[in-house]
C-alpha cells in the first residue's frame, strides 16, 4: 500500500487499484484492474475500458452507487493520516448529488479541448452564436445569451462553492459555452471580475468567422486579462466541404486571424475533423486542410487536434446522404502529414470528453 498527500489529491495505491481524491475528499478517478472510473463534477460515475476495442459508458444509479461505495471501502484500510476525515466523511449518496452543480451551472459543460477537463469552466454565455452547423448538436437545447455582470457574477460564487478546495486539482479557466469570445467588449469586465475569483490563465474557443471581424488589439487586451489559448474551430481547408456543413466563415480568413492571435502572444489550437464529408471529400478535405495549416504560421507551441468525426444520427448532417468514412483510417496519415509539417498533433475525440 502506498498513499500520496500532494497539495492537489490524495492519492491510493493497493496493488492493481489506485484512487485519487480531491481536497473536498471527493473520488474524482479509480483504476481498478484494468478498469477506470471518472466522477465528473455533477456526480455522475463514468466507465472507460477495453474489450478489443476502447469502451465507455456512464454507469447508472445503483452500478455508481456500488462502486463508489467499494472505493471507499478500500480507503478505510489505508493510512490516511490527517487526511482521513476529509475522505471518508463522503458517502455514495452525496458523491451522487448533482444538486451543487445544477446551482453552478444553469446548463451543462458541453464539450471542452482534451487538455482542458480539469480547468474551471465559467459560463459567460450561453450556447453558440451560430448554431446552425448541420454536424453540431452540442447547443441544440439553449439559445445564445450573454450574461449580465451581476449574474456572472454570482455564477462564480456559485463555482467556487461547488469546487471547495477541491479548486486545487484544476488548471487554469476555460470560458464557455461555444463562442464567450464572440462578447467584445462586453467580456472586459467578465474577464476582469473571473480573474479576481480564478486568478489562472484562461482558455476559449472561437471560431474563423466571428475571430476576424475583431480587431487585432482587441486579443491584446483580452490577453493582457489572462488569456493565453484560443481553440479555433476550423474543421476543414475545403471552402466546398464547409459550406456543407453550413458552418459561416471562409478557410483563408483563418490566415488572417491565427496572424493577429500569434502577434497577440497567444497559444492556438486548430481543431480539424478528420473524416467529415466521408469519401466523397476525402482527398479534398486531406490536401487543402494540410495546405492551409502549412500558411497558418503556426509555432511548436501551437497544436493541431485532430478530432474523428463522429455522426450524430439526430444531426442534419446525417440527412446528406454521404457514403461514411472510417476517421480511423485517416487519423494516421493525418497526423503523419500534420507532424511532416514540423506541427504538433494530438487526438480530440468528444466521446472522451467529461467535466
Amino acid at each position: 500500500m502506498r498513499v500520496e498527500f500532494r497539495p492537489e489529491a490524495t492519492v491510493v495505491g493497493l496493488g492493481d487499484r489506485v484512487l485519487s481524491f480531491d481536497r473536498e475528499g471527493r473520488l474524482y478517478h479509480f483504476f481498478d484492474r484494468g478498469r477506470t472510473y471518472r466522477r465528473a463534477l455533477d456526480g455522475s460515475l463514468h466507465l472507460r475500458h477495453r474489450e478489443g476495442e476502447r469502451k465507455r459508458r456512464r454507469l447508472g444509479r445503483e452500478e455508481a452507487l456500488e462502486v463508489y461505495a467499494r472505493a471507499y471501502r478500500l480507503a478505510e484500510g489505508a493510512r490516511l493520516g490527517e487526511r482521513r476525515e476529509e475522505v471518508l466523511r463522503w458517502s455514495p449518496e452525496a458523491l451522487l448529488d448533482d444538486t451543487p452543480y445544477r446551482l453552478a451551472y444553469t446548463w451543462p459543460v458541453s464539450i471542452l479541448p482534451p487538455d482542458q477537463y480539469l480547468a474551471v469552466v465559467l459560463q459567460a454565455t450561453f450556447g453558440c452564436t451560430w448554431n446552425r452547423c448541420l454536424f453540431c448538436t452540442f447547443y441544440q437545447d439553449r439559445a445564445f445569451r450573454a450574461r449580465p455582470l451581476s449574474e456572472f457574477l454570482e455564477h462564480l460564487d456559485r463555482v467556487r462553492a461547488l469546487l471547495g478546495r477541491g479548486v486545487s486539482l484544476r488548471r487554469g479557466v476555460f470560458l464557455g459555452d461555444g463562442n464567450a469570445l464572440a462578447l467584445g467588449e462586453r467580456l472586459i469586465p467578465l474577464l476582469e471580475a473571473a480573474q479576481k475569483v480564478f486568478p489562472q490563465e484562461v482558455a476559449a474557443f472561437l471560431d474563423v468567422y466571428t475571430g476576424v471581424r475583431k480587431e487585432a488589439s482587441f486579443w491584446e487586451r483580452l490577453r493582457a486579462l489572462g488569456l493565453r489559448r484560443v481553440y479555433l474551430g476550423l474543421e476543414t481547408g475545403s471552402r466546398r466541404l464547409l459550406r456543407l456543413l453550413n458552418k459561416p466563415g471562409d478557410p483563408e480568413e483563418a490566415l488572417e486571424l491565427v496572424r493577429a492571435l500569434k502577434r497577440a502572444g497567444l497559444w492556438v489550437g486548430v481543431i480539424l475533423m478528420v473524416g467529415a464529408g466521408g469519401r466523397a471529400f476525402r482527398e479534398e478535405h486531406f490536401a487543402q486542410s494540410l495546405d492551409l495549416l502549412a500558411r497558418l504560421g503556426l509555432e511548436r507551441e501551437d497544436l493541431v487536434y485532430l478530432s474523428p468525426f463522429v455522426e450524430d444520427p439526430a444531426s442534419p448532417y446525417a440527412r446528406l446522404g454521404l457514403e461514411p468514412l472510417d476517421p480511423e483510417e485517416e487519423l494516421p496519415r493525418f497526423a503523419r502529414a500534420v507532424r511532416g509539417l514540423g506541427l504538433r498533433a494530438a487526438r480530440y475525440d468528444i466521446r472522451e470528453f467529461l467535466y
